[in-house]
């Protein structure tokens, strides 16, 4: 018992429901089934995003240019179905940007894996040259006329039903590319190899290598596979919005990040979990939205997600502190 109300899962469940608690007895509209799938609605992207950068933290590196891999990827992938004559299906449009997604984060790959660059050096600099790049040489108008396969993705709901107050309710199918997000992530991390060798090389580099992890390939691996992921996460964004906008998604970084860490992964690399990351993802996008519905003024967002930055990392820093402590 006092194993399990030690885990971050546990810590970020009990404030994930203290929060509600005391929104919902301000705001009582806050408990309504719509609102409840609003919130599942604002996840898509923040958690498809999040479960990317657990990838990247568990493998013992941090990366900040998936949002811009997205909008890049989005914003590029649809001007070039619109120019082509491609936009009738969803499909194409995941397979144009996904292949660009990889090329991005291959790009990524080759700088920190074969390179040998710290990764926060990598991607805080593609993160200017792929958006500089996006928005010099691609665009800086939005595209309203999305192509139709992207409009028809937006209209086709997963579930759809009237609730008791007469409020249609309505969860896009984008949630199920979600799900599949996130069942592939998490038999990738805890069912393979190469899972325990993400994890192996975040906890400790050296003996990863010692025993025969192929750090290269794994790293390249890693990225590769937030760069396809994130520009996935960019499609649904676009879609779901019905307009491509270059300067849409970067600036979600921290957010996304402090979402990660408050779950249970650590940016000294080795930990992590699917569970932890979603509920992580669950808190952020509560507060943010509670502080709309509360009428507290949306800069407070930035100094709230700070805060869980500095929660997420302290309690484990102390816990292991204390741990020593009693140890010793």
């Amino acid at each position: 018992m006092q194993r399990i109300l030690a885990r971050n899962e546990t810590l970020v469940s009990l404030i994930l429901l203290a929060f509600c608690a005391v929104t919902a007895w301000i705001e009582p509209s806050f408990l309504s089934v719509a609102a409840l799938f609003d919130l599942f609605r604002n996840s898509i992207v923040p958690a498809m995003f999040a479960v990317g950068v657990l990838l990247v933290l568990a493998s013992g590196g941090i990366d900040v240019s998936f949002t811009a891999i997205a909008a890049f990827a989005m914003y590029v992938g649809t001007k070039a179905m619109i120019a082509f004559g491609m936009g009738d299906s969803i499909l194409v449009a995941f397979l144009v940007a996904g292949a660009i997604g990889l090329v991005l984060g291959l790009i990524n790959g080759f700088f920190i894996a074969t390179l040998g660059l710290p990764t926060l050096i990598v991607t805080l600099g593609t993160l200017s040259v792929f958006r500089g790049f996006l928005l010099t040489f691609v665009g800086t108008q939005l595209i309203t006329a999305v192509p139709t396969g992207m409009r028809a993705f937006s209209r086709t709901m997963l579930i759809r039903f009237t609730a008791a107050d007469g409020t249609i309710v309505s969860l896009p199918i984008a949630f199920l590319l979600l799900v599949i997000a996130v069942a592939l992530t998490w038999l990738l991390l805890n069912r393979t190899m190469l899972g325990r060798s993400i994890y192996a090389l975040g906890g400790a580099p050296e003996s990863a290598l010692r025993v025969g992890v192929n750090v290269v390939g794994v790293q390249y691996f890693v990225y590769a596979y937030v760069g396809v992921l994130s520009s996935i996460a960019g499609i649904v964004h676009a879609s779901l919005a019905r307009v491509a906008n270059p300067f849409d998604l970067v600036g979600l970084e921290l957010s996304v990040i402090a979402a990660v860490v408050l779950g249970g992964a650590r940016l000294s690399g080795g930990h992590g979990t699917i569970l932890g990351t979603l509920l992580g993802v669950a808190l952020i996008v509560v507060i943010n939205n509670s502080l709309i519905v509360l009428g507290i003024p949306t800069t407070w967002q930035n100094v709230v997600t700070g805060s869980l930055i500095l929660f997420g990392t302290g309690v484990p820093a102390l816990r292991t502190r204390f741990a020593a402590l009693r140890a010793g």
